[in-house]
């Protein structure tokens, strides 16, 4: 699922009309449509209704039978890709033991999940804030699993003296997490700027945080 979704231009160009009736797998064809062109463009004003409609092979109004607008649509790919991107990061820290490079594991993956997605990840994170607040529940309710994973490997890593005994592994989390979503807006913000080779500053970035919380930093 990772694979096909990071990699959209594996997928077919068109998608068949849905047939009467199947108003769910319509429903279905136009997320999948929504985001394979969200992807392509990497422009959200570039993903039209119509563009949208044409992509699946129905008439424009057939798509406001399910979305009333196209915010709404994205925000519906958005919740599909916080699923996506809960799945990313938690790959990317399969099989490491060690629960403070299971961390850093995560946040490498957090950059690179925004730097080959920036249009999905401005909609997750750097949305307008009126549209923010049209969609605030989806947005709180989407990402809640991706962060809890977060606070779980900080507990674990707490747990097993990795780190100091004293933190609260939300209010880690959140630290960990607004210093991923700073360097990660940026890099999409200012890709011309000279950051010098991206995955070694990400590395130090993600290494310098957990350092302010490791025990022997006390």
């Amino acid at each position: 699922m990772i694979r096909r979704l990071l990699h959209p231009g594996n997928a077919p160009a068109a998608r068949p009309r849905a047939a009467r009736g199947q108003g769910e797998l319509l429903r279905a064809e136009i997320l999948d449509a929504a985001e394979r062109l969200l992807v392509e463009t990497g422009n959200e004003d570039a993903v039209s209704i119509r563009a949208i409609a044409e992509r699946v092979g129905v008439s424009p109004p057939s798509i406001y039978l399910h979305f009333p607008d196209k915010e709404t649509l994205l925000f519906a790919v958005c919740e599909r890709e916080f699923e996506v991107f809960d799945e990313y990061l938690e790959a990317a820290a399969k099989g490491i033991d060690d629960p403070v490079e299971a961390i850093v594991a995560k946040g490498e993956a957090y950059v690179r999940f925004g730097i080959e997605r920036p249009e999905p990840y401005r909609i997750m994170f750097m949305g307008r804030a009126t549209t923010e607040d049209r969609h605030r529940e989806s947005i709180e309710q989407s990402g809640l699993g991706a962060f809890g994973h977060l606070v779980a490997s900080v507990q674990r890593a707490i747990d097993a003296g990795r780190l100091r005994a004293d933190l609260d592994p939300t209010e880690s989390a959140i630290f960990l997490w607004t210093g991923m979503h700073g360097i990660t807006s940026l890099l999409i913000s200012l890709s011309s700027f000279p950051w010098g080779e991206r995955d070694a500053l990400v590395h130090r970035l993600c290494a310098l945080q957990l350092r302010a919380l490791e025990e022997e930093h006390r």
